[in-house]
């Protein structure tokens, strides 16, 4: 619930007659007269106020060069979607009845590189706890456009989405295959021309891959100038191609936006419009195992939680964490499960009513949301810790 609050009055008691007498004669010692302002006097000040005027509407104005993070929507990935079906809907194998929320939280970011917020604007959000300033460059590297930004955003979301099914079905026992393709080509990047959509990618300078962070943290193990040799299927032809890596905000990379396809024994379909970034994976991965497994997992409790998470189950750190527990404080959750990651920047900044455990693996989540669910002693469980 957001609570509306207005600006707090006090009213001051009206001043009697006898009381304004009382000031007016306190002090009856002769005065000397203020001689009356010179016209170079009167010229200063409206100068300065005209100075003032300028500065205030240049702030009005002037773009900064920031952002603005804030609380986003908050999304049950057991309830349903905007088009009132299951936001998480499972074909192909027997579902069962879940009870109590999961929810995945975002992060708005009020601004881009084409339209930035101005300092008025930067100011307010200084002083709201819930908001947060952060150069564009980190939301949008320079070289890059919002346009594509956005359509990183959304393949990433996808990839996460997979990935989560991967997880989830892993976890449970099943079976199936993956490959690893190019899900975009950045314009002007060096695997521009080079690359194209589609492309399956088999290994990296002879070393295979199987996942889509299996290729990432072999292009981030080079350096910026390497030039790096991609084993590439297209069109059932295979071939070598060659791409010489940059660097993006101390970062290798080649201009390439991963994608996993996966072939599973079961549809799992997702279905959360307007929504990018991969901080959802670990949510969508326990909504899964819920949906698939007999008996409610969270015990009817309201959880809620961030976390990307890899194939291997492993849950990594996100952008946004403060911002997105304050989203979960506004929906009433009482329980929060945050990657162990962004501990650093959780310590200090819990709203009040929030009980928040760091989680490395789905395992740890597991853990967790099960101590919940049984109203276990949850005093047991690891807790973020300064420093």
């Amino acid at each position: 619930m957001i609570r509306a609050s207005g600006p707090a009055w006090t009213l001051r008691p009206r001043r009697t007659r006898k009381e304004f007498s009382l000031a007016l004669f306190v002090d009856d010692s002769p005065r000397l007269s203020s001689p009356p302002s010179s016209p170079r006097r009167r010229r200063a000040g409206w100068l300065a106020l005209l100075t003032s005027l300028l500065a205030a509407l240049a702030l009005t104005l002037l773009p900064s060069p920031y952002v603005v993070q804030q609380p986003g929507p908050v999304y049950d990935t057991l309830g349903p979607g905007a088009e009132g079906e299951d936001l998480v809907e499972i074909r192909g194998a027997t579902t069962y009845e879940t009870e109590g929320s999961l929810d995945m939280l975002t992060v708005s970011v009020y601004g881009n590189r084409d339209d930035r917020p101005n300092w008025i604007e930067v100011a307010g959000a200084w002083v709201d706890p819930q908001r947060a300033i952060v150069p564009v460059e980190s939301i949008y590297p320079s070289g890059t456009t919002t346009d594509e930004i956005d359509e990183q955003n959304l393949v990433e979301m996808s990839n996460s989405q997979q990935t989560a099914v991967a997880v989830a079905l892993t976890e449970l026992g099943y079976d199936f295959e993956s490959r690893v393709l190019v899900g975009a080509v950045s314009e002007g990047a060096p695997a521009d021309g080079v690359l194209q959509e589609g492309d399956e990618v088999t290994a990296v300078d002879g070393q295979a891959v199987a996942t889509e962070s299996e290729l990432r943290a072999a292009i981030e193990a080079r350096a910026p100038g390497d030039d790096i040799s991609l084993t590439v299927v297209r069109d059932g032809a295979t071939s070598d191609q060659l791409v010489t890596a940059a660097d993006a905000g101390g970062r290798t990379v080649i201009g390439i936006a991963p994608a996993v396809q996966y072939t599973f024994p079961l549809q799992v379909d997702i279905t959360l419009d307007g929504v990018g970034g991969p901080s959802a994976g670990m949510m969508f991965t326990l909504a899964i195992i819920d949906k698939l497994t007999e008996g409610p997992l969270t015990g009817g409790e309201d959880i809620a939680g961030t976390g990307t998470i890899s194939a291997d189950g492993t849950v990594g750190r996100i952008g946004g964490i403060r911002q997105k527990l304050f989203a979960a404080e506004r929906e009433g959750v009482e329980w929060f499960l945050a990657p162990e990651g962004n501990c650093a920047e959780v310590v200090g900044h819990v709203p009040d009513g929030l009980e928040v455990f760091p989680v490395g693996t789905l395992d740890e989540a597991l853990e967790v949301t099960q101590t919940i669910a049984e109203d276990g002693d949850v005093s047991e469980l690891a807790r973020c810790e300064a420093g």
